[in-house]
């Protein structure tokens, strides 16, 4: 089902999803790194307080709005006609990566309530690692996008 009134939207529709896409990587990228860091300090300190301020901004104020604009102008382009060949099969591809990469802003959220709350049992290579994933998910992501394979 598509809208044909959406279809003059077409650009700024894709512009304002570029836009928020980005704004929710740029967050996905640096909150694991805020993770790392807050691991090398005292649960209690000075500096643990001060990640715990930066961390809840950063998902509250910057991840959360842009991972909803993310979504919000994705569905308005599906719902535009022409914006998406059904039958090809990246799209597929590309909405499981973006769920698994909704999963993980709902991971990061999670591992922020356990420092909020100074119950952190993860690590500093964890949270290396777990820094990784929204690379790889946005390598398909963008691949399918734009070489549509």
């Amino acid at each position: 089902m598509t809208i044909a009134a959406l279809a003059p939207f077409y650009r700024w529709e894709l512009a304002f999803h570029v836009i928020s896409v980005i704004a929710w990587m740029a967050a996905l990228f640096y909150l694991p790194r805020l993770y790392v860091y807050h691991c090398q300090v005292a649960p209690g300190s000075v500096e643990s307080a001060r990640f715990k301020v930066m961390e809840r901004r950063l998902l509250k104020q910057i991840a959360l709005p842009a991972m909803i604009g993310a979504w919000g102008f994705g569905i308005l382009l599906i719902l535009t006609p022409g914006a998406i060949s059904w039958s090809a099969p990246w799209w597929l591809v590309k909405f499981g990566a973006v769920i698994l990469m909704s999963g993980f802003h709902g991971a990061l959220s999670k591992w922020r309530r356990d420092f909020a709350s100074d119950r952190n049992v993860r690590s500093e290579r964890f949270y290396r690692i777990a820094n990784e994933i929204p690379t790889v998910l946005m390598v398909i992501i963008v691949i399918m996008v734009v070489v549509k394979p």
